[in-house]
């Protein structure tokens, strides 16, 4: 195992390159930070923009950049660019412990490309699992290579440790929740003001109506999915006269197409660009319901009371379908509309789902996933 030459400190260097990677990795760069560890950034780029506002928010320092990001990039360029460029990072950073998040392709090119080196990865939000390899694609064999990779793995739950075990993986797996309810610290706020004014009009002039939420962009969804949530999502807001619909459309051309074909200049559907994290996290403590084939929000609405329809067939989050803070309701019109019209019409049944408890953590993931590091760290040296 590789060491860096001062063994009196512990030199973590922390790769990400997505927005949903930044958001939960953050507030560990900050704990890692107030513990006075040697904390080094590096940033893949994979995704450029709304990258760039979770570290503004944050205020995290960058110390490596491979800003990858090119038009059209495709999951060969993504995996090849960073495990190359990886190889004079980890030379100059010398780390002894690579942390990456989750299920991006940064993170298994870059716990690969660390491999290689023969320097140890922590898997940060290791264990999810749907256990089909194609969705969601390409990300649930990117955490699974990336846990037979890592030495220490993080993961959110008792579930999540469950799947690694069934595996075969039972050493230095760790539950320690999920860091991203740590970062609500740093995001949400009373009184807060949105950073984009389109947001803060579309509130004010949905004062007393319900707000949804709605995300959709995911790659197995493009095409006939994505059509059919489009029109669920039309039906809900022609059916319901209290109802207001927004949603933060990714820059992907075949999701703007599709969403601005079917639900662009109608009355109370608000079709905006993408919300960075701060504004995100506080419209979701506004929302009466989010509907969305992210795993990201999953974890995060029901923190605010927010029930989530997950438009997808399948979860790796099966905890919250269990608390019941979650349900999976697929990619069919019909389905997707008479889900979400129970939410708005029966009340018992949305208090059911609000009132579930969120079994994501308590906002201290970081705090133990800095003791473990510093723990192995010990036995490392002993």
């Amino acid at each position: 195992m590789k060491m860096s030459g001062d063994i009196s400190r512990l030199r973590v260097l922390s790769v990400f390159g997505t927005r949903p990677e930044a958001i939960k990795m953050c507030p560990l760069v900050k704990e890692l930070e107030r513990c006075s560890i040697d904390s080094m950034v590096c940033l893949s780029g994979q995704h450029r923009r709304m990258l760039d506002q979770v570290i503004d928010v944050f205020g995290i320092k960058v110390d490596y950049d491979l800003n990858i990001m090119k038009p059209n990039q495709q999951l060969y360029t993504i995996t090849a660019d960073v495990l190359t460029k990886m190889q004079d990072v980890l030379s100059d950073a010398t780390p002894d412990i690579v942390l990456v998040h989750g299920d991006t392709s940064t993170s298994f090119a870059a716990a690969l490309a660390a491999f290689y080196m023969q320097i140890p990865v922590g898997h940060v939000e290791a264990g999810l699992r749907t256990f089909n390899k194609y969705s969601p694609y390409p990300e649930e064999m990117n955490r699974c290579l990336t846990d037979r990779i890592s030495e220490l793995l993080f993961a959110p739950t008792t579930h999540n440790r469950e799947n690694l075990i069934r595996e075969g993986v039972t050493e230095n797996v760790f539950v320690t929740g999920n860091t991203v309810i740590d970062a609500f610290k740093t995001t949400v706020r009373t009184g807060y003001e949105y950073n984009m004014p389109e947001i803060t009009d579309i509130v004010r002039q949905s004062e007393g109506k319900r707000l949804l939420l709605m995300t959709a962009h995911r790659r197995e969804n493009l095409g006939t999915p994505l059509r059919n949530i489009c029109n669920a999502a039309k039906r809900l807001i022609e059916d319901n006269e209290d109802a207001v619909l927004i949603y933060p459309v990714h820059l992907n051309p075949a999701v703007q197409e599709t969403a601005r074909s079917i639900l662009g200049n109608r009355e109370r559907v608000y079709l905006t660009d993408p919300i960075d994290v701060v504004d995100m996290h506080n419209l979701m403590a506004k929302s009466f319901l989010v509907l969305t084939d992210s795993g990201g929000l999953q974890e995060e609405a029901p923190s605010f009371g927010a029930p989530v329809l997950v438009l997808r067939t399948e979860t790796e989050r099966p905890e919250a379908v269990e608390a019941g803070t979650v349900k999976v309701v697929g990619v069919e019109e019909t389905r997707i509309y008479n889900e979400a019209t129970i939410l708005l019409r029966d009340r018992a049944a949305y208090m059911a789902m609000q009132n579930a408890i969120n079994p994501y953590g308590d906002g201290h993931a970081s705090e133990r996933i800095v003791r473990l590091l510093m723990d192995w760290r010990m036995r490392s040296l002993s």
